[in-house]
């Protein structure tokens, strides 16, 4: 099975939006722009959301039997997918501790 290579892009861009987002994040919350870092990990959760139902897409379309190709481009898209779910999740986790700290 071909993949579009459209489809592989937007995983990458919805990702790269995701990890953005969870940067600009940790960002307002060092001002402690507290409402500011909320909708921005909003943001991220919703990018994450749109590049995992991509990537359950292709998962679904490939059935566990490599119908589609695995090439550099698609590993470069998953990678950026699991950076930045990792990057969303540290930063939920930074930010918490920075409203503790705060808070004192």
């Amino acid at each position: 099975m071909e993949i579009d290579e459209s489809t592989v892009m937007e995983l990458i861009i919805q990702a790269g939006e995701a990890r953005s987002c969870s940067m600009e994040a940790l960002r307002a919350a060092r001002h402690q722009d507290w409402a500011r870092a909320d909708a921005m990990l909003t943001d991220a959760t919703a990018a994450a959301k749109a590049a995992h139902r991509i990537q359950t897409a292709l998962i679904g379309a490939d059935e566990g039997c490599g119908k589609i190709p695995v090439n550099l481009i698609m590993v470069h898209a998953q990678d950026h997918l699991m950076n930045a779910m990792l990057c969303r999740e540290l930063a939920e986790e930074i930010i918490q501790l920075r409203r503790e700290l705060a808070a004192r």
